[in-house]
């Protein structure tokens, strides 16, 4: 299993903070199924994957990762 953990927009999309989902699907899995508003706000995230940045939206994720996901924030 990974542990995802939505922030600000992406948890409001989510409608949950934290999820489990299973190892070794691709960050583009996570949104599947979920709606259009919460794959919107995946398209334009950022990914931390046990606190790295994650690039790679088709790689799978290792099991046991925690997976942030960080949309555009606004402010300066």
């Amino acid at each position: 299993m990974i542990t995802v953990r939505y922030f600000a927009g992406a948890r409001a999309a989510a409608g949950v903070a934290e999820e489990s989902l299973p190892a070794g699907i691709t960050i583009a899995d996570i949104g599947e199924g979920r709606g259009e508003r919460l794959r919107k706000v995946l398209l334009s995230a950022s990914f931390l994957v046990n606190g790295l940045a994650w690039h790679d939206r088709a790689a799978p994720l290792p099991a046991g990762a925690t997976v942030d996901v960080l949309p555009p924030f606004a402010g300066g």
